[in-house]
């Protein structure tokens, strides 16, 4: 039997300081919360971005935890 893990990522459209298109990827690896910024860059984030950015933080805690919940 194989162990075979689901990997969610979650992806947050933002705009870099010189209001180019980017995007925050978010994932869980090994029971912990990755947060991926543009390379190199900085992202700027509206209040409705920043929202979005909690709510997938959330998700992400949920799925770290079951996670871990998993492996004890």
């Amino acid at each position: 039997m194989s162990n075979v893990t689901s990997h969610k990522e979650w992806s947050i459209t933002c705009r870099d300081v010189a209001g180019r298109r980017r995007d925050l990827t978010v994932f869980v690896r090994q029971g912990r919360v990755v947060l991926v910024a543009p390379p190199g860059e900085t992202a700027v984030l509206n209040p409705l971005d920043v929202g979005r950015l909690r709510a997938v933080l959330r998700d992400a805690v949920v799925d770290a935890s079951q996670a871990e919940a998993r492996e004890n």
